[in-house]
């Protein structure tokens, strides 16, 4: 796009100078192309997932995805409530044990239609390992899948989940007919996701333009009626700065930003700031199979040396709160549970009744993250030094999301890659999700749980509270989740932090909202439009 804009002023300028006629006609169409487009770093930041174009295999990046591919059932644009997205309507049985979706009409990108069995064929990959689908240990819990006619799906249980409709905002809908030909074992990484996937979604993938954009045409005949903006464009970057960049010189409208970078846009009237809550728990992750962190007074010594108010305070301008397991929310966080005040005295005191001097001493501890924002490279090198004072040495290491995923989702890992991680997972809008990166079921290669974690008190809560049906009570279970985390520390726990977009204001009807892993959530992309 950067190009592009500045061959048009080229050569406005050069018919200028000659003759006026042809010069506005030039003009015109340029503006009303540049009027009908709309550009973005949709994958900067931890809500996206650069290069990914599987949505089986996403753990973030569904602002991007959504565009083009839609699941049966997503949330509204401010996270509250489930609302129906290829499916028009849903019904849970008193039991919980079934679930029965009425399909709307719809066509996928070729002009086919989409029926009940592609519902079907998209469950059978969702729920295969094979398929590199993350979602897989999420659908272990379905019996069968019945099509009882085109536009009806019914989803059978073998026992209730809470989270079942969380999960199934994430399965996007795939067509039978052009994937069905693939082995399951040859689709997570098949050329067609990159090259000629299709959806149903307000958008149609045109072309992508290897590691430097994506780009999307309008389709003329979605049901929610033809789209507003002719092309969406998803533009690749090096770094969250360079996105930022192009945001200022009008390359793109829309980009993530880290808090420290909001005040510089808040009183631009070219920009406005979204700010919603990540629903995301950042949290240093103990590698269980790694034998420095068995003992819990250790652990808990992690938590004493970090002065999170500090961090929060200094480098998030206090727009994060902290936690002391995973969630924040009040409604889920029992009394009497331990807030680890800073108190790197304490902690050494830990350190030396365990041992850590025979154990592992001042020996580096590799830390794995996929967050390499500026922000993210401060807090760690803050938590760097924390620890420091108090004898643990960590060396961070940043890689991309999906380095990181092929070093901690190895089915035979190398623990010395990742003795610890700093990472962030989803605790809302269902408390359930934090299941998959905490129960041991959930151990790769079934499952996130990237810190293999084994504590048979915590899976038995997560458990327990996943498969109570009275919502009434539910609250409770996970206050017991909440407990056993304080008191036994999977992970340390750090914070839940604020997230932000900014979008230029010549973007109308435009709708980012600071969901966990980018959405799904209710968008409306056809909507979105351009101010000539």
């Amino acid at each position: 796009m950067k190009r592009l804009s500045r061959l048009s002023a080229v050569a406005l300028g050069a018919l200028l100078s000659t003759t006026a006629i042809p010069a506005l006609v030039v003009s015109g169409a340029a503006i009303q192309a540049e009027a009908a487009t709309l550009s973005g770093g949709f994958d900067v930041g931890p809500g996206g997932f650069q290069g990914n174009f599987n949505p089986l295999a996403a753990t973030a990046g569904f602002t991007w995805l959504s565009i083009y591919y839609e699941p049966l059932i997503t949330y509204d644009e401010k996270l509250q409530k489930v609302v129906g997205a290829l499916a028009n309507a849903y019904e849970v049985s008193p039991d919980q044990l079934t679930y029965t979706f009425k399909l709307a009409d719809a066509k996928w990108h070729d002009g086919k239609p989409f029926t009940a069995k592609d519902a079907k064929f998209t469950l059978g990959l969702a729920t295969d390992a094979k398929t590199g689908s993350v979602l897989a240990a999420r659908l272990k819990g379905i019996s069968s899948v019945e099509t009882p006619d085109d536009h009806t799906v019914v989803i059978k249980l073998s026992a209730p989940s809470s989270s079942f409709l969380d999960t199934m905002t994430k399965v996007m809908m795939l067509p039978e007919h052009a994937l069905a030909a693939i082995p399951a074992d040859q689709l997570a990484k098949n050329t067609w996701w990159s090259t000629a996937p299709i959806g149903t979604g307000p958008f149609k993938f045109t072309k992508y333009v290897s590691d430097q954009y994506v780009e999307l045409a309008a389709n003329t005949d979605y049901r929610g009626g033809k789209p507003a903006l002719e092309r969406v464009i998803n533009r690749y970057f090096a770094n969250p700065a360079a996105a930022i960049a192009a945001l200022r010189s009008g390359e793109i409208q829309f980009t993530y930003v880290d808090s420290n970078d909001v005040p510089t846009f808040k009183d631009n009237k070219d920009f406005k700031v979204i700010e919603g809550n990540s629903f995301v728990v950042n949290y240093l992750g103990f590698n269980h199979d790694s034998p420095i962190w068995k003992d819990l007074r250790i652990r808990q010594a992690v938590m004493y040396a970090i002065n999170r108010d500090a961090i929060i305070q200094s480098l998030y301008g206090g727009a994060a709160k902290p936690a002391n397991c995973a969630y924040v929310a009040e409604q889920l966080i029992p009394q009497g549970i331990d807030s680890y005040a800073y108190d790197p005295e304490k902690a050494k005191q830990l350190l030396k009744e365990a041992g850590w001097d025979q154990i592992n001493g001042g020996k580096p501890i590799t830390l794995l993250t996929y967050y390499t924002t500026p922000l993210a490279t401060n807090v760690l090198a803050a938590v760097q030094a924390m620890l420091a004072q108090v004898g643990i040495n960590i060396v961070p290491r940043a890689v991309d999301a999906p380095t990181y995923n092929s070093i901690v989702l190895n089915a035979t890992p190398d623990i010395a890659q990742f003795q610890m991680v700093y990472a962030g997972l989803q605790n809302g809008p269902d408390a359930g999700s934090i299941n998959v990166g905490l129960n041991e079921k959930q151990i790769p290669p079934a499952g996130p749980n990237v810190a293999r974690v084994r504590m048979p008190d915590l899976t038995k809560a997560l458990d327990s509270a996943l498969a109570e049906p009275d919502s009434a009570k539910r609250d409770a279970a996970y206050q017991d989740v909440c407990r056993v985390m304080n008191t036994n520390l999977p992970w340390a726990t750090l914070w839940v932090a604020n997230r932000y977009g900014i979008v230029s204001t010549k973007a109308k009807d435009f709708v980012w909202t600071p969901a966990p892993g980018g959405g799904p959530y209710q968008a409306d992309p056809q909507k979105w439009s351009m101010a000539e």
